[in-house]
């Protein structure tokens, strides 16, 4: 039986009243959000009718069961699928309304990924992996937009700064196959991080780690939340570490409630 908590007091909801009024303080925003799964005159609702805005500079937990839909909901808000119902915007553009290639633009700019299983290339060196997201894009690493993707010479001091933030400035050009586990995610992070995005999205990020270095990584993810205004959205098992964000939000049959993280 899934285990699930009383929606969140007044008072302890999040500390931006003013904020909230204001659509340009969101990073991410939802309205209305559903999906839903058709096979063939089968229909598998996951949710409808969620709510969600995401602030600058904050960091959420999402919980919930298995199943309940929390790794789909990440999806949506990274555009990486598409709603049944409902409205995401990111950094104030409605994706519903953008083309697929200035949906990955818009992806590649304002949002980091950092998914349970690192997804690093493996032909490619750490230094590599963390410059590609940036090589890709019409951004520069200053955050200057560009009618051409940045050269290597211009991306490579900024992955080597993050390289060495996150503890692997002495392994630049080993390969993946030559990292150990938490290597390896702190250098997705650091990749997810190279276009300083307005918010980072995290599916299980800790989840094949054991503890001592998931909890490394975390607090890796914490500290450059902290140094670079990052928002983090963080899908997670693991309600110690959801605790340490600013705000929860479990999901539960169908519906996205916020909890107090003293009571996770």
């Amino acid at each position: 039986m899934s285990e699930h908590h009383d929606p969140v007091p007044a008072t302890l909801k999040p500390r931006r009243d003013e904020a909230v009024a204001a659509q340009g303080d969101s990073v991410i925003r939802a309205e209305g959000l559903g999906k839903t799964y058709r096979e063939g005159k089968l229909n598998t609702p996951v949710f409808d009718g969620l709510h969600l805005d995401v602030y600058a500079g904050e960091t959420v937990a999402i919980i919930g069961a298995s199943g309940a839909g929390k790794s789909t909901l990440l999806h949506l808000l990274g555009g990486l699928d598409v709603p049944t119902a409902g409205e995401v915007y990111v950094d104030g553009h409605r994706m519903s309304k953008l083309s697929d290639r200035a949906r990955g633009a818009l992806r590649n700019r304002a949002l980091g990924f950092v998914y349970q299983f690192h997804h690093l290339l493996p032909e490619f060196t750490a230094l590599e992996n963390v410059m590609l997201p940036a090589l890709l894009t019409g951004q520069a690493v200053d955050g200057d937009k560009r009618g051409k993707p940045p050269t290597v010479a211009e991306v490579e001091p900024k992955a080597r700064e993050l390289l060495e933030s996150v503890g692997l400035g002495h392994r630049l050009q080993h390969k993946p196959g030559e990292l150990s586990g938490g290597e390896r995610q702190r250098a997705a992070v650091a990749r997810a991080l190279v276009n300083r995005p307005a918010c980072v999205l995290g599916d299980e990020p800790t989840g094949n780690l054991d503890d001592r270095t998931a909890a490394t990584v975390f607090d890796l993810m914490l500290d450059l939340n902290r140094a670079q205004r990052t928002s983090l959205v963080l899908v997670t098992h693991d309600r110690s570490l959801a605790r340490r964000l600013d705000r929860v939000l479990e999901l539960h049959e169908g519906k996205l409630r916020e909890v107090a993280p003293s009571s996770v």
